[in-house]
């Protein structure tokens, strides 16, 4: 589990394609993680995504295995080398919880719409899945990668009339969540990583269930 406080910000240094399974294919990434005491078998959130390190390299390197499942649901299939991602070790019973309860299981992909400088700070703009609405709130938390954020606002209009079936969210970052995150270079129509907080599906679940 992670609490969606960036600690690192990696660099893809390899990137490996297994295309020996048409129906499954899967990924191998190494990433410069700046974590010099990773163990083998230890979880980190790579943009949002819960991985187990595989193996250890020289120069904090760790390599990470992404299967097919993960490669559809999540933006790691785009990752090429020197691109930059934002990591975060699993909470510890003494780690201070600063986010929101993020399990590293992403939902859905989003897109950045829009990026507005507001002073020193910048404003996102970011469409997501209909099929997401229901768990998202004005004032709420959400992961986006792996950035535990709290929603500004809400738009049922899109901004592009052109969409259908989404909705958008709109984002205030600070300039320290700005420049020691990825964010600092997503640029228009990047895709983003998205989960909804835990806890309104869990409810959602506990009304189906009692109904």
């Amino acid at each position: 589990m992670f609490s969606g406080i960036i600690e690192f910000l990696g660099v893809i240094r390899a990137v490996k394609h297994d295309q020996r399974n048409s129906r499954a294919p899967a990924m191998e990434i190494k990433v410069q993680t700046g974590i010099p005491d990773l163990e083998l078998g230890e979880s980190i959130s790579v943009n949002g995504v819960c991985l187990t390190v595989a193996a250890l390299g020289d120069n904090d390197e760790a390599s990470f295995f992404i299967s097919s499942e993960t490669l559809h649901r999540t933006n790691l299939g785009l990752l090429v080398e020197n691109i930059k991602v934002n990591l975060e070790r699993a909470v510890t019973s003494s780690t201070r919880f600063s986010g929101h309860i993020v399990q590293g299981h992403v939902d859905e992909m989003g897109f950045i719409r829009k990026i507005e400088k507001k002073g020193e700070a910048y404003q996102l703009y970011i469409s997501l899945p209909s099929s997401l609405r229901k768990y998202v709130v004005e004032k709420g938390s959400i992961s986006i990668d792996g950035v535990s954020l709290t929603i500004n606002g809400i738009k049922e209009n899109k901004i592009n009339h052109q969409e259908q079936n989404v909705f958008v969210i709109d984002l205030m970052i600070i300039p320290y969540t700005w420049n020691h995150t990825r964010f600092g270079s997503l640029k228009i129509n990047d895709v983003v990583n998205i989960e909804v907080d835990i806890i309104a599906k869990y409810v959602e679940n506990l009304c189906i269930v009692q109904k």
